[in-house]
């Protein structure tokens, strides 16, 4: 049985990266036949881009590469950026306005995982949508 995977790439500045990474990701997203039936996947998605765009932005003060790349089973959402040091899992206090970031996409995501790198580090969220499943096809 052959793979077939796609995916799309973008690079988001620190200035305005995080809503046009949004945008750029819901764009992208309208290509893959599942996402019509599954709204609520997409959102969680979105949001886990905006999470891990955020914590590129503000805490390694660094642009971000957002990679999405769909197999067939997993819709992986991997950003990377030039900081090595690993995001850290917070308890905010409530009322806190951040702090919950990892919380949010441990949450949300099927699967993730961080990976140190030579120059940076990127963090992975993997989404398993069950349209695609329940169908038998990738897109």
């Amino acid at each position: 049985m052959a793979v077939k995977a796609m995916g799309w790439a973008h690079s988001f500045p620190v200035s305005g990266g995080v809503s046009a990474g949004r945008r750029w990701t819901r764009r992208q997203l309208e290509s893959l036949a599942w996402t019509a039936e599954e709204p609520e996947t997409v959102d969680s998605v979105v949001l886990t881009v905006s999470e891990l765009l955020t914590n590129a932005h503000i805490h390694a003060h660094s642009d971000a590469r957002l990679v999405l790349t769909w197999d067939g089973d997993c819709l992986h959402v991997s950003v990377h950026d030039d900081d090595p040091a690993l995001p850290l899992q917070r308890d905010p206090e409530p009322g806190a306005v951040s702090g919950r970031g990892v919380g949010i996409v441990r949450m949300l995501a099927d699967e993730w995982g961080m990976k140190c790198q030579r120059h940076g580090k990127t963090v992975t969220a993997c989404f398993r949508p069950a349209a695609a499943r329940e169908r038998g096809d990738g897109g």
